[in-house]
């Protein structure tokens, strides 16, 4: 057979070279099909060498119609206000309310919070009825082109197969749905993701392909320093591969030739894994929808995000309900499914209301693809304080499409369930890496609040803050304040959480929500002191969690744990020795004495009735995953 020339000279490194190209469970493809398909692209790609349209600075998308300076700069103003008016309210504490010895006080600062919660709410709701009547006046239309795409790193093998099911089960017009899994890591290892991807999708006639490098790490390889071996890549070294790279070109030809494909790349990263996939696509799509491997999507889940896009042109990107896989292997992963629930329901259903939704969830979440191509590089290529970007993938793409003045939305109706940590240890692992994109994307965020809703910037201040006066309200009652001052804290807090939680009980209809009031004490004691952590590692990079075939215990995250005890304890004993040997004969200290007594007892009676309600409710329910893992830390 003749090779065209335009595609010999870039085979000839093959030579043997680690690459593999199948199609089906048992067939291979064919070299004229490897080499007709390259051949249609060299074309393009000589007409079109560089693509222009990715630059650092967004393109303007639908405006406001008013975003000009003068706007911004009421927006800088209504910023500042709202965090001096917050700031003010809590140095001050200004009472509303008041017993006679001031034991019994109701600040201005706890005042806001609570309106703050009764807003969010409120909007929450008024959203969740604004989607409902949506969904009940017209069909989705199912006209788009739609590529879902799986990001895999040593992936569980039963969450994958659950994962790849789901995608296949899909309610959506095969002619007009791709389905790509692209796996991070080439060796021998990874091998059972793409021969479970060709046994699922066996009967779509999958291409499967094993590629020796990636987009940005090309199958001959950097060397690191002069003494370095072939083969290893310099830290933090990423490289532009050029257009003739030959497996480049096969993953490019087969991803946009075939329904199913799976490409197992040289390991780069998560943000390496989703860009080969926004790559290959091309403009081959309309709609680019992101899923992890270890998601078992609802079959009504593309459907519904969708019909968001269909509708209204001016939503960039879209986000649905991600639900808890495994709710039940621990208590961890019981409070983080109720958690989530709140999360997605409460507080970005809130969001969506003023189409701003600050992160679309990277287990269920639907982009223009137009748009996600012109930002493609500049959000690959993010930097923050020198170094390169490798989590927090999700937040800016949002962050991007947020940029261009596009809206963001939320939609319970689309569904997905996610695995999530189930031990205490990689639980705070997750969550640190979390904080880390969160305090990272709250800078980029903040350039764009002037291109949207009002509430982006009132509720990206008030979140922002939080976590600081908590700290800072702990801290304080501990070292300064008298017992009873901390224990009427605790009581406050608990109360209002579990007002959040009646109400996400009777959102929901279910009543085992009112335990998410038990999530109080894991984010004072564990989640708070994690995101100083973050604070402090927010320009480490890297996927932040081990693999699920091979979990591995990281420890750093206890560091602040240990630190943030120890200083808790010290003011604990700090206060108890001093209240010891105050005088408690005064009216006002008799009166703290006998609130203090009540307060403890009704504290505890509260806590003892959730523990009843949990271990007779959820408790005996927990139990392994079968065939699941276990993580020794």
């Amino acid at each position: 057979m003749e090779v065209p020339v335009s595609v010999s000279k870039h085979l000839d490194v093959f030579d043997g070279g680690f690459l593999s190209v199948y199609l089906g469970t048992f067939g291979s493809v064919s070299f004229n099909e490897i080499v007709d398909g390259v051949d249609q692209m060299i074309p393009e790609i000589q007409t079109n060498p560089v693509p222009f349209l990715f630059q650092n600075t967004p393109k303007s998308g639908p405006r406001r119609a008013w975003t000009g300076p003068i706007r911004r700069l009421m927006t800088i103003a209504f910023a500042l206000l709202i965090l001096g008016v917050i700031s003010w309210a809590y140095a001050v504490g200004v009472p509303l309310a008041s017993d006679r010895y001031g034991l019994l006080a109701f600040g201005l600062y706890g005042a806001f919070l609570s309106a703050h919660l009764v807003a969010q709410s409120l909007f929450a709701y008024l959203e969740h009825r604004q989607v409902a009547a949506r969904a009940a006046r017209e069909k989705p239309k199912c006209s788009r082109r739609v590529a879902l795409t799986i990001s895999a790193y040593q992936e569980d093998a039963d969450y994958l197969r659950q994962c790849l099911l789901s995608a296949r089960a899909l309610q959506y017009p095969r002619e007009r749905l791709r389905v790509l899994l692209v796996v991070d890591g080439n060796r021998e290892e990874d091998m059972y993701m793409v021969e479970m991807f060709r046994e699922v999708f066996e009967a779509e006639n999958p291409a499967t392909f094993v590629w020796d490098g990636n987009y940005h790490q090309p199958w001959a390889p950097q060397v690191s320093g002069d003494g370095g071996k072939a083969g290893e890549v310099e830290a933090g070294g990423y490289v532009e591969v050029e257009a003739e790279d030959p497996g480049r070109l096969t993953v490019e030809a087969l991803v946009r030739s075939h329904r199913c494909v799976c490409v197992a790349q040289r390991w780069g990263g998560k943000r390496e894994v989703m860009y080969t996939a926004f790559k290959a696509l091309g403009d081959s799509v309309d709609y680019v929808q992101v899923c992890d491997s270890d998601t078992r999507l609802d079959p009504m889940a593309l459907l519904e995000l969708s019909r968001v896009l269909d509708e209204d042109m001016t939503v960039g990107a879209v986000g649905g309900d991600v639900r808890i896989l495994n709710p039940l292997d621990s208590w961890v992963s019981f409070l983080s499914s109720l958690r989530y629930w709140v999360a997605f329901n409460v507080e970005r259903a809130c969001q969506s209301y003023f189409r701003c939704v600050s992160c679309v969830s990277g287990p269920l979440g639907l982009y223009r693809n137009d748009l996600l191509q012109q930002f493609l590089e500049a959000w690959y290529n993010q930097k923050f304080l020198g170094t390169h970007c490798t989590f927090g993938d999700d937040r800016h793409l949002t962050n991007r499409m947020l940029s261009m003045g596009y809206a963001t939305k939320y939609t319970s109706l689309s569904r997905c369930y996610s695995e999530t940590p189930a031990s205490f240890l990689r639980w705070l692992s997750q969550q640190t890496r979390w904080s880390k994109s969160y305090f990272r994307e709250w800078l980029y965020n903040a350039l764009w609040w002037h291109r949207h809703h009002a509430w982006m910037t009132y509720e990206a201040v008030v979140s922002g803050l939080f976590p600081f006066f908590v700290a800072a309200t702990v801290l304080r009652l501990f070292y300064a304040g008298s017992p009873w001052a901390l224990l009427w804290v605790l009581l406050c807090v608990q109360g209002v959480a579990a007002a959040k939680a009646a109400f996400a009980a009777w959102l929901r209809g279910s009543g085992r929500m009112v335990l998410l009031s038990l999530y109080a004490p894991l984010y004072m004691c564990g989640l708070l002191p994690a995101k100083f952590l973050a604070l402090l590692t927010m320009n480490q990079s890297g996927w932040g969690t081990s693999g699920r075939r091979r979990l591995a215990a990281n420890y750093a995250p206890a560091l602040p744990l240990a630190l943030w005890a120890a200083l808790l304890l010290g003011g604990l004993l700090r206060s108890v020795i001093q209240e010891a040997q105050a005088d408690w004969s005064s009216e006002a200290r008799r009166t703290e004495a006998r609130y203090l007594a009540i307060g403890a007892v009704a504290y505890v009676a509260y806590w003892a009735l959730m523990l009843a309600f949990y271990w007779v409710g959820v408790r005996r329910l927990c139990r392994p995953r079968a065939g699941g893992y276990r993580v020794s830390v």
